[in-house]
């Protein structure tokens, strides 16, 4: 399946993708990156991965072009900082 890279922390290994078919939330397995071409992954990064016990597992390259942060993605990021610019 393809999806999204929606956050990565490269201190923990912990992340999460977004599936491009339901917008299903997946958290990446502790393993999700062995053997693969990752080092490192950006949030937005497009990424082609398997589901075991419901966890994404062996990440693999996706499009070759990084579609860049999902749009629902800015739209909460943008609301929030909307309401922070409201508060000073």
């Amino acid at each position: 399946m393809q999806g999204v890279i929606k956050a990565y922390d490269p201190t923990t290994k912990t992340g999460v993708v977004v599936r491009d078919t339901d917008m299903a939330e997946f958290d990446l397995a502790t393993n999700a990156l062995e053997g693969s071409v990752f080092r490192m992954l950006r949030q937005g990064q497009r990424v082609l991965f398997n589901l075991v016990d419901n966890q994404a597992t062996q990440l693999r390259l996706g499009s070759e072009i990084d579609m860049g942060t999902p749009s629902f993605l800015t739209s909460a990021s943008n609301a929030d900082a909307g309401a922070d610019a409201g508060t000073n």
